[in-house]
C-alpha cells in the first residue's frame, strides 16, 4: 500500500516527500486530469491525497473516481497556501480519512 500526491504546491510536496510520500506537482486542469488517472491506474496506490485548489480545477473527474473506483481511495487535503486552516490540518485529514497517524 503507497500514497501518491497531486499538488499544486512545491512545499507541501517536499513535505509530503520527507514523509515517505512520492508525489507530483500539476498546475493545468489537463495535469491534474493526468496525474489523478495515472495515479488510480497504479496498482500499488491505496491512497492518492489532492489539494483541495486542484480538485476544483476539475471536481467531475475527482467525483466520478471516488464513487466508482473501489481503490485508491482519494482524499482532499487543504493546500499549503491556505490561511483558512490550522497548520498540522493535512495531517488532521489523513488521520480522519484513513484512521492512521502520519
Amino acid at each position: 500500500m503507497r500514497f501518491q500526491l497531486i499538488s499544486d504546491n512545491t512545499d507541501t510536496l517536499v513535505g509530503m516527500r520527507l514523509a515517505g510520500i512520492a508525489g507530483t506537482i500539476a498546475r493545468s486542469e489537463d495535469e491534474v486530469r493526468k496525474a489523478l488517472l495515472d495515479a488510480v491506474a497504479m496498482e500499488d496506490v491505496a491512497i492518492v491525497l489532492i489539494t483541495e485548489g486542484l480538485v476544483e480545477k476539475c471536481k467531475d473527474l475527482v467525483y466520478e473516481l471516488k464513487m466508482k473506483c473501489h481503490k485508491p481511495l482519494i482524499v482532499e487535503i487543504p493546500s499549503g497556501k491556505s490561511g483558512s486552516r490550522k497548520k498540522d490540518s493535512i495531517t488532521r485529514y489523513v488521520r480522519d480519512a484513513i484512521g492512521l497517524k502520519v
